[in-house]
């Protein structure tokens, strides 16, 4: 390289450095940046001048220039560690740090959507004047299943896969169990309170079941009770129709049709049009227009009579239902699986 292109090489590099040290905010490092390692800065024009020069010259010209760059880079990574540092950057004569400046935001993180969506099932039950509890996930056999007309031996119980916890009493058998839905806190809160009764049960729940894209080995429920002298089949269609009117949208349509579960008599279970096709049938509803979201009925006599509840004076409903199903169906999953895979790509879109 010649003398006069070393010497300009040199004196870019010398004023650069010079430059970058006056630097006291990111303002001025970016336009630092610009003037000197931009696309029209003052070294980058030096590099873009090398193939002009004469053959013998250009190697040691490169290398002068590319040694300059270099230089000038690492320079400029060591401000901007030292200006976050708050060496030189948001400080006064004396070097103090301006605590009126904005700090550095802090990540934020967000809601699960399960917990979106057992909020705002409990806001629209609340705001019908149902009260939300909560109970034990570890629950005995006489909650469980006893106390909600599944006694011992009955064929009912075989649809519930039930993790039993290794206990035995003085008996010799296994009482106590991961609770298998939240019906359990029918019987407790019954056992506690005199009619009226409203209430929403939100939890977590356990079932011996293979997981697959609908089915999950823990899961959320959320059950809903209500007791007190008069109540109807009607109170229960009623109320279960302004839910999905809330959660699902004004121009939602329900359908009852008759099921079964041992603690409810008549028991039924609840559908919704198809938001999808408007229930003219498609891939989501199974081409039947419909899409179930619930079970429910009027609680059974046995069970009023089990806490003490006199059936001829008092009658009620219970209704319980999945959240993350409700989840899947407002939002479009389609694995629920994905509830459980801490997932920050899928999380993060809730």
């Amino acid at each position: 390289m010649s003398e006069s292109a070393t010497a300009r090489v040199e004196h870019v590099r010398d004023d650069a450095l010079a430059a970058l040290a006056r630097t006291e905010s990111t303002e001025d490092l970016e336009a630092w940046r610009i003037a000197f390692l931009g696309r029209r800065g003052h070294l980058t024009g030096l590099l873009r001048a090398v193939g002009s020069l004469p053959p013998d010259q250009r190697r040691a010209a490169g290398e002068a220039a590319n040694s300059a760059k270099s230089d000038l880079e690492s320079a400029l990574a060591e401000r901007v560690d030292a200006l976050a540092a708050g060496e030189g950057l948001n400080t006064g004569q004396d070097g103090a740090i301006d605590v009126t400046l904005p700090g550095w935001p802090a990540p934020v993180g967000g809601l699960h959507p399960t917990t979106l969506i057992v909020r705002e099932i409990c806001d629209a039950f609340n705001s019908m004047g149902f009260q939300v509890v909560e109970g034990p996930e570890v629950e005995w056999d006489h909650y469980n299943f006893e106390m909600l007309n599944i006694p011992k031996d009955h064929p009912a119980r075989d649809m519930w896969n039930t993790l039993w916890l290794d206990y035995e009493d003085e008996a010799g058998e296994t009482p106590m169990l991961l609770r298998t839905h939240t019906s359990p806190m029918q019987a407790r809160i019954m056992e506690e309170q005199e009619p009226p009764v409203r209430v929403v049960v939100p939890g977590k729940c356990y079932r011996y079941e293979a997981t697959d894209a609908t089915h999950e080995w823990h899961f959320f429920q959320i059950e809903g009770l209500a007791v007190d002298r008069g109540i109807t089949f009607a109170d229960l269609k009623g109320t279960l129709y302004e839910f999905a009117r809330l959660v699902f949208g004004q121009e939602r349509r329900v359908r009852f049709r008759c099921d079964y579960f041992p603690f409810v008599e008549p028991g039924v279970d609840m559908s919704i049009d198809c938001f999808a096709c408007a229930g003219d049938g498609c891939r989501i509803c199974g081409e039947t227009g419909w899409i179930e979201i619930m079970g429910a009925g009027m609680v059974h006599p046995k069970v009023l009579e089990g806490v003490g509840y006199d059936p001829n004076i008092y009658t009620g409903f219970a209704f319980g239902m999945g959240p993350e199903r409700i989840a899947m169906l407002k939002y479009g999953i389609d694995d629920i699986r994905l509830f459980y895979a801490n997932d920050l790509r899928f999380l993060s879109q809730f």
